[in-house]
């Protein structure tokens, strides 16, 4: 394991510290490593699709029990025909390999409307989450045509829908009313946030609930981040006082 630790305190090991309950992955920087290497975007987007298979892994073998990955959202349809077929390409060999590189017992959950892939995939998407609902050593949440505002708009629409039919009391509704109708429901909220490629925002990633999340930021690019800068995250984060509030 990485050891992280200031000059002249104790080195921290990963395995001296309580992990965080829910890691949320905002994978940035894939168009830019291969545009480093003189090589086209999507090539950045293969080598990140690899590395995201090699996070995962590590983050199962050393307990981590919710992560979530910002792999496409609402906004990168706009993005270039070739360079969106490549990642929806990648996205349908992940579905089809999924079982293979992921050992039983992990739930795999997609956030985001599905409605706007092609027929065959949303089954297949529904059809993973249906077959691995059931486990429970560690949820992996890909986030797919997702933005945090597209989300919470959906939750106002399911709630003014319940109300119009009499079903809720718009003066009953709490921010625990809100969540239920999130693409998380059930699920914790965030924790820590690892962005790297250098970007310092959040780019309408789960911000509800990221409401109170740490950030952790550094200039690595995604498919060049690795197990041991993942150890730094997490052993930064637990050096952090979270008052929520509070003091």
């Amino acid at each position: 394991m990485a050891l992280f630790g200031k000059k002249d305190e104790p080195e921290i090991k990963l395995s001296d510290i309580t992990l965080p309950e829910h890691v949320g992955f905002i994978m940035d920087g894939n168009g830019r490593w291969a545009k480093k290497r003189g090589l086209p975007r999507s090539f950045g987007h293969r080598e990140g699709a690899k590395n995201f298979k090699k996070i995962v892994r590590y983050c199962k073998d050393i307990g981590l029990k919710n992560i979530s990955f910002y792999a496409f959202s609402t906004e990168n349809w706009q993005r270039p025909d070739d360079e969106v077929s490549t990642i929806m390409e990648l996205f349908r060999d992940y579905i089809v390999d999924v079982r293979n590189f992921l050992s039983e017992n992990t739930r795999m959950i997609f956030l985001g409307d599905k409605s706007a892939f092609d027929e065959d995939l949303q089954e297949k998407m529904i059809k993973l989450e249906e077959d691995t609902a059931h486990y429970t050593e560690m949820n992996l949440m890909m986030a797919v045509n997702y933005g945090g505002r597209d989300e919470i708009a959906h939750a106002a629409r399911e709630l003014a829908k319940k109300a119009a039919a009499g079903e809720l009391d718009p003066e009953s509704i709490t921010e625990q009313s809100v969540a239920d109708e999130l693409y998380t429901k059930g699920l914790p909220d965030v924790d820590l946030v690892i962005r790297p490629s250098g970007e310092l925002r959040l780019s309408n990633y789960l911000i509800w609930q990221c409401a109170y999340a740490e950030y952790y930021f550094t200039d690595i690019l995604w498919p060049d981040f690795t197990p041991a800068e993942l150890d730094k995250a997490l052993i930064d984060f637990y050096g952090r006082h979270r008052r929520f509030g509070g003091v």
